[in-house]
């Protein structure tokens, strides 16, 4: 129900905004804004993508977790993506999302508000609404070895060594 309310009533916050300050900065202005920003979220999404990727290499090389790399990037594509959006509004929370004190404390909100959903394989609950691995099970299987001089005959693939 809120996406829904949120679909009918952001247009016409918009067209408001658009009426209101189109009056008070005449057509030609309210057009080279709107021009202007979606010129700016395209640009922005367009780097974007390059930066969150070399980010989050240079955290994985440094053995460090990507995940604010990422949290950070996605929220500067989202930012792209409103300032595209034709609308006072969303170009407005679009241009406070490049504001990295901004980015952080949304992603530090959701960090805290968000909780993970899934199935761990193999756990099972430990009766106070966490999950604990099981314990050790044996996996019942058959195998043959290869003659080492052997070459294959397929195209290694990189994920196994010959």
């Amino acid at each position: 129900m809120p996406a829904l309310a949120l679909m009918v009533i952001l247009p016409l916050v918009e067209i408001g905004l658009f009426v209101t300050l189109g009056a008070w900065l005449g057509l030609g202005t309210t057009l080279l804004l709107v021009l202007a920003s979606a010129f700016l979220g395209l640009s922005v999404i367009r780097r974007q993508g390059i930066v969150t990727m070399l980010e989050m290499r240079r955290a994985l090389e440094m053995r460090r977790d990507p995940s604010r790399a990422m949290a950070d990037g996605m929220l500067v594509v989202v930012a792209g993506v409103l300032l595209v959006v034709p609308g006072f509004l969303t170009s407005s929370v679009g241009l406070l999302l490049l504001v990295p004190g901004v980015r952080r404390a949304l992603a530090a909100w959701a960090g805290r508000n968000m909780r993970m959903g899934g199935t761990v394989m193999g756990a099972r609950d430990d009766g106070f609404g966490g999950e604990r691995p099981s314990e050790p099970y044996t996996i019942d299987g058959d195998f043959f070895e290869l003659d080492a001089s052997k070459r294959p005959t397929h195209r290694p693939s990189g994920w196994t060594r010959h």
